[in-house]
């Protein structure tokens, strides 16, 4: 292995494999250091520069180090899922002073079928006439209230009328209410209807 000359002339220094560098280098690193390259204080120039190399190694490592703590932590909590609101029907307003109402419960309905009400003029060939109301609901599998509104006015005097109603799924019809025959333009309550399958 080739040493470092310790006693490089005025404006020259010795470095490994007997080359030259003329001059004292860049100013930045040299112009304080008239001794050239022989000491760094007490030190050899090998010692220096295996010292500079350590300082390098443990200023990379600090850096790492930094850089790896100021990594964002994963979140890996897992949120509590959100509490399943079931659906009620909402119930309509105050009864206006112009209409009246049939009111009620559907029974033996299967949930998810479609149900629709109607009150109907029937003539004397049993063949619906009019549509005096009707109303659309969604089955739940259990006593499905139902609430009809009607104007009294439009309700003929002396004629058949009836509630009529039916349940479906995918289009398909698959239950029926047997008529129910109204008699007065009033506000009533028709009680528990039962629906039967469609034959």
């Amino acid at each position: 292995m080739t040493l470092v000359s310790l006693a490089p002339q005025k404006g020259q220094c010795m470095v490994a494999g007997n080359k030259k560098r003329e001059g004292h280098g860049s100013a930045l690193h040299w112009q304080d250091k008239p001794k050239g390259l022989t000491s760094m204080g007490n030190l050899p120039v090998k010692d220096s520069s295996m010292h500079y190399r350590a300082l390098v190694v443990l200023c990379c490592a600090a850096l790492l180090a930094a850089c790896g703590s100021d990594r964002p932590k994963t979140d890996t909590s897992v949120s509590p899922a959100p509490a399943r609101v079931a659906k009620t029907t909402e119930a309509p307003g105050p009864l206006p002073a112009y209409q009246r109402e049939l009111s009620g419960t559907l029974l033996e309905i299967p949930a998810g079928a479609d149900v629709e009400l109607a009150l109907l003029v029937i003539d004397e060939r049993d063949r619906p006439q009019r549509l005096l109301a009707s109303s659309n609901l969604t089955a739940t599998g259990q006593a499905l209230p139902y609430q009809l509104r009607f104007n009294p006015e439009a309700f003929p005097a002396g004629a058949r009328v009836e509630l009529h109603g039916r349940a479906s799924r995918s289009g398909q019809l698959i239950m029926h209410l047997p008529p129910l025959r109204i008699t007065q333009a009033q506000t009533q309550a028709t009680g528990p209807l039962r629906f039967e399958k469609a034959p």
